[in-house]
């Protein structure tokens, strides 16, 4: 059953109470920052954004008091260079970070990349990463060589070392864990109760740390598949099994926000609700064919540089910085969360740090932005303004998912689903739209190795 929330707060009040002040005390701006990142949650999923099937009323209602965006980007289709494209605010691909990474694999984000939980640090915040990890998985690249003080969560994907019904003689060599730190708590997984968990832990480190700023990165395990959800949220959507884990979710940050409210700490708080990346759409692999994440009116799902697959659910509010129940229709990408967060914080960034991202609070309405993404490592699509331009990509050409052997030039203004391929009638546009692409990949040659 779950926990009450004001009664666990309560109850870790008493537990950790001390005489020290409030860090917020009229002397400082700094602000609480909590950062909710779903795993292959759609475009479509939220009754914000246009379901009539799954019931989210918490993100609503924080997207009635905050800012909706309409046109936020991930920076990959895919989860793990997603997840370092938010938190070092760079093109993953200028890490090394291309492909996913897999239990046999051995690299993983350079500790010497400077992450958003670095800024945190240094400025004295409490930093935790409380879900899945996924930027490697091996010793020198964990959570706390990348400032993050605590982890409790997984290390890569629910369905890596995971037993597999379409494989019945699969056997994991590791079975999946849920670590806190270095130790293991849960071997294999107990995933079900993954969600609750997760909250649980997220509310407790808020409360032991309410005297003092803390960041909390919680990148869920779902809706990635294999879906699981608690007893509790069972068939209680109107989508099937996936509509009933996302309505878990959202109970989960209805928690998390009233957690705030009892801490005191509610106008002290930045929140953001976003996705590492589109939908896959169809319970493909584990033995169903009911649908599984929708990417509204979306061409695409995950794993491809189409609308559906990098163009995500982000929701913010934040006293007097994302507040007044606003939808927000700039551009904007993963990239941007680090210099506004620093913005907010007034923290002077490193100044050989050259980052991908703007400051979306100074951010101008019509500003035409250049956005560039990478399937895998090959770079594959730009946004630029209203116009978007995806290269050719055969279905031999790095096992694209949804091939096409011609480019593909959309207006999103006028078509976001990309139904209507204007490649021919702007020949000129196409032109100038791979000069740019041209000009980014040479701006950032030589490349890392790419992590495997």
């Amino acid at each position: 059953m779950r926990t009450n929330v004001s009664v666990l707060v309560a109850a870790i009040y008493l537990l950790t109470a001390c005489d020290s002040p409030s860090a917020f005390d009229g002397e400082t701006d700094y602000r609480n920052v909590v950062f909710i990142f779903a795993d292959d949650l759609g475009y479509g999923d939220l009754s914000c954004y246009g379901s009539d099937s799954i019931d989210t009323p918490y993100l609503d209602a924080l997207a009635e008091k905050g800012v909706r965006f309409t046109n936020f980007y991930s920076t990959s289709p895919i989860c793990s260079p997603s997840r370092a494209g938010l938190l070092t605010g760079q093109y993953p691909i200028r890490n090394g970070i291309g492909p996913v990474f897999f239990p046999p694999s051995k690299g993983g984000l350079d500790p010497k990349t400077f992450s958003m939980a670095d800024m945190f640090k240094e400025l004295g915040y409490a930093t935790a990463c409380i879900g899945k990890w996924h930027l490697g998985h091996v010793k020198p690249y964990h959570p706390w060589h990348h400032g993050f003080d605590y982890f409790f969560g997984l290390r890569y994907s629910n369905d890596m070392d995971w037993p597999r019904p379409w494989q019945p003689d699969y056997v994991p060599e590791n079975p999946l864990a849920l670590y806190r730190d270095t130790m293991v708590v849960d071997q294999p997984v107990y995933q079900p109760t993954l969600t609750q968990r997760y909250t649980t832990e997220a509310i407790q480190f808020m409360a032991k740390n309410r005297e003092k700023p803390f960041f909390l990165y919680l990148p869920h395990t779902f809706p990635h598949e294999p879906l699981f959800t608690s007893a509790e949220f069972a068939g209680t959507s109107k989508y099937g099994l996936y509509g009933d884990v996302v309505q878990e979710l959202d109970k989960s940050v209805g928690d998390l926000l009233q957690a705030l409210k009892d801490l005191d700490l509610e106008e002290e708080t930045i929140v953001v609700f976003s996705s590492d990346n589109g939908a896959r759409q169809v319970r493909q692999r584990w033995g169903e064919r009911e649908p599984c994440g929708s990417n509204g009116i979306l061409r695409g799902r995950k794993q491809t540089t189409f609308e559906g697959g990098i163009r995500v659910p982000t929701i913010a509010y934040g006293k007097e910085y994302f507040e007044g129940g606003r939808v927000d229709h700039r551009p904007a990408i993963m990239c941007d969360w680090l210099p506004t967060f620093a913005s907010i914080t007034d923290f002077t960034l490193p100044q050989d740090l050259e980052l991908n991202g703007e400051n979306l609070l100074t951010l101008a309405e019509n500003t035409e932005r250049d956005f560039f993404f990478y399937r895998i490592d090959k770079l594959n699509a730009i946004r630029s303004g209203q116009w978007k331009l995806k290269l050719a990509n055969p279905q031999k050409a790095r096992g694209e998912p949804m091939p096409h052997d011609e480019d593909l030039l959309f207006d999103l203004d006028q078509d976001p689903g990309e139904q209507h391929n204007l490649a021919a009638d702007h020949p000129e546009i196409v032109r100038k739209l791979k000069d740019k692409m041209e000009a980014f990949a040479s701006s950032i040659a030589p490349l890392p190795k790419i992590q495997k």
